[in-house]
């Protein structure tokens, strides 16, 4: 049995890695011992990320929304690092609003980066990691993609859409060897998460005991762990399912909310 670290000797790739959830599933897989890929369309803050690691992490700006420059990344990268084991889908944006009042560019917004993004990486990685007959895709999604949210249409579609996606890739490639899964965080202590506590009058620390005892007039539950995740409670799950632990688990979705949505 290995004692050394259990990623050790693979390449990741990972989006959305200038903070939060995407920064912790950089820290995680390179703490396993990966060497580790950051994108982000935020040069400097996915800069930033590497700073915490550089003989591990290797920094690269990215629009995932751009699907030649999402190629021409992984062909790069596996053209000077080598073959690429594993891929996280973690670039994401929120726009929020009611559907009455929701502006065409918003939603050509999000899904752009939400859906389309997670294709783009998801598509050019897999063509090469099925030729090879090995590797693992996961993508955040977020809870919000299995359970109506008011005011958040735009983002629980383009997540549910990056779900089934995600599937539906997992089921064509799983006999070459490639497993693809899902992580579908609820609320996090991320940037996102504290931009939509900011409209909140009383401040983060109300925003924070709304979402943990949840809202009536807006059909939502709370959280029955009683707190909000961490990055890394999301970033654990991602280094887990592409770990050989998870050697067996393909077309999952894996729920880490604190039980918020009753597994709906």
């Amino acid at each position: 049995m290995s004692t050394g670290p259990e990623l050790a000797g693979r390449l990741a790739l990972v989006t959305g890695a200038g903070r939060g959830i995407g920064a912790a599933v950089v820290g995680a897989l390179a703490e396993q011992g990966a060497h580790v890929v950051a994108t982000d369309v935020d040069a400097d803050a996915v800069r930033a990320t590497a700073a915490a690691a550089p003989e591990r992490v290797t920094a690269r700006a990215l629009d995932v929304t751009d699907a030649a420059a999402v190629d021409r990344l992984v062909a790069e990268t596996e053209d000077t690092l080598g073959p690429l084991d594993i891929a996280v889908n973690v670039a994401g944006i929120l726009r929020g609003a009611p559907v009455v009042d929701l502006d065409d560019a918003d939603w050509a917004a999000v899904f752009a980066v939400n859906t389309h993004g997670v294709m783009h990486v998801s598509r050019a990685v897999a063509r090469r990691m099925t030729a090879r007959g090995r590797g693992s895709i996961v993508t955040v999604a977020s809870n919000a993609a299995g359970v109506p949210r008011s005011g958040m249409a735009a983002y629980a579609a383009s997540k549910a859409a990056a779900v089934m996606f995600t599937k539906c890739l997992g089921l064509e490639v799983a006999g070459r060897g490639v497993r693809c899964n899902t992580v579908s965080p609820g609320s996090t202590l991320t940037d996102m998460q504290r931009a939509m506590w900011a409209d909140s009058p009383e401040g983060a620390e109300r925003g924070r005991r709304a979402v943990i005892e949840g809202d009536l007039a807006t059909y939502r539950t709370g959280i029955p762990l009683g707190r909000v995740a961490e990055p890394s409670d999301v970033a654990d799950a991602v280094a887990f399912l592409v770990s050989d632990r998870a050697r067996h688990i393909t077309l999952h979705d894996l729920y880490v909310d604190g039980g918020a949505t009753l597994v709906a």
